[in-house]
């Protein structure tokens, strides 16, 4: 029995650990894996209830990786093929972004016009029971996969809220997601607003076209809404990035332990829009790519951002696919933008997370609930769509109106030159280093 038990165990955790680089340590490494299967063995022969040495040994290799970041995963064969039909947009569910932080299942932001953004879910949620089963503890994949779902069907969310004493209820019917990613509308005052949800390989596209229809209807700025925008695909971020900055300007780079994670991402083609008035809209919702544009745009002091500050999720994950059909996500390296300063996440409630706006303004949970509610109106014009709020219950945005109200008071370029939000202290002390070799020349 023990020997069949380390037959079956080694193969598993030998082509993790092995195939990732970890042989140069092979002696203590060793030593590790030796002891583990030691315990596995025990546990095998000695627990109360019969165990199964795969599932014991695909319990090791999650402890493993939830060692390392909340974004890094392991993600049995199910999960993989779940996760590759979700990026083909072709699931069913409820349409949250989430992570695991401080052992809680995290909503990063909820996707606009799913499920979970009209029934109000808010980023920074903590899901602690999903029907019948306690989230507290679970991965990020085993909670997608309890909400997923044929359309049609119902989940229930338990949720804790920051401020609000008591654990919130979200009875939820699930719908196949699609995801518009891109939505537009001329404000009466001749500014073009338009609200990206997900960065995706026709994003940028669909803006270029936007904003080329709009300049022809004499648009004097632009507000471009990233809130509760989880991110996407980079390349899209440097995409929509060349649409505002001249070509071969470094937009972004990438740094890992590894020499070949160290990549520069440049600007391409023609600005068309280098001059346009623009502002970028951001809440703790933005995340990934939503940072690396409003990160961007505020180093190159060509955005003014405004909001709250951002989610924070400033690193790089790639798939690797294994040989028994599942796959490991893992974070190889970190973003940094044209500064050199990174896009920070601490779970330490004094830090500062993401990017922090040149305006920052503080909307109240209770207010966030109602805008999600009536998001969509402002696409309407003369349509009648659905609305979660009753028009006597509606509210201002109050960051979309200062947005507005700094574009037609023509201050926008001088509140850019203004701001030092994105100073921060390394920054300065490259900047004073920079200033006193020059001076010493």
């Amino acid at each position: 029995m023990k020997s069949c038990f380390r037959k079956t165990l080694l193969p598993l955790i030998f082509t993790v650990s092995f195939s990732a680089a970890v042989y140069g340590a092979a002696d203590e490494t060793y030593d590790k894996l030796k002891l583990m299967i030691d315990v596995m063995e025990i546990i095998n022969a000695n627990y109360v209830s019969e165990t199964n040495p795969k599932d014991l040994a695909v319990g090791a290799i999650n402890g493993v990786v939830r060692t390392l970041d909340p974004f890094s995963q392991y993600m049995e064969e199910k999960a993989y093929k779940e996760m590759k039909n979700e990026t083909e947009g072709s699931y069913s569910g409820v349409g949250l972004r989430i992570m695991v932080k401080n052992n809680y299942i995290t909503v990063i932001s909820p996707i606009p016009g799913t499920p979970a953004y009209k029934a109000g879910i808010l980023p920074e949620d903590r899901i602690v029971r999903i029907d019948t089963h306690s989230a507290v503890g679970m991965s990020s994949d085993e909670a997608a996969n309890l909400m997923r779902g044929k359309a049609g069907t119902k989940v229930k969310l338990f949720v804790l809220r920051d401020n609000v004493a008591e654990e919130l209820e979200f009875i939820i019917n699930r719908e196949k997601i699609k995801i518009e990613t891109v939505k537009s509308t001329m404000l009466d005052d001749n500014i073009a607003y338009i609200r990206l949800s997900e960065f995706n390989a026709q994003s940028a596209e669909d803006i270029k076209k936007v904003l080329n229809d709009f300049s022809r209807q004499d648009m004097k700025g632009v507000i471009l809404d990233l809130r509760n925008n989880p991110g996407g695909l980079l390349e899209s971020a440097i995409d929509i990035i060349s649409v505002f900055i001249k070509e071969k300007t470094l937009a972004l780079t990438t740094k890992g332990r590894i020499e070949d994670t160290k990549k520069e991402y440049f600007t391409s083609g023609n600005a068309l829009f280098p001059d346009l008035p623009f502002a970028i809209l951001v809440n703790r919702g933005s995340a990934s790519a939503s940072e690396i544009v409003s990160g961007a745009m505020q180093d190159f002091k060509r955005a003014l951002i405004i909001g709250s500050n951002t989610f924070g999720k400033g690193s790089v994950q790639t798939v690797i696919p294994l040989s028994d059909g599942t796959a490991l996500r893992l974070t190889i390296a970190k973003y940094y933008l044209p500064s050199g300063r990174p896009i920070n996440r601490s779970d330490d409630k004094k830090s500062v997370n993401g990017i922090t706006p040149d305006i920052e303004i503080k909307v109240p949970v209770e207010n966030e609930i109602k805008l999600y509610g009536q998001s969509d109106m402002i696409f309407a014009k003369d349509k009648d769509p659905k609305s979660a709020v009753e028009d006597s219950e509606k509210i201002k945005d109050e960051v979309l109106d200062k947005a507005v109200e700094i574009i037609n008071e023509g201050k926008i370029f001088e509140m850019i030159k203004q701001s030092k939000a994105s100073e921060t202290k390394e920054n300065k002390d490259s900047s004073e280093k920079k200033k006193e070799d020059k001076n010493n020349k």
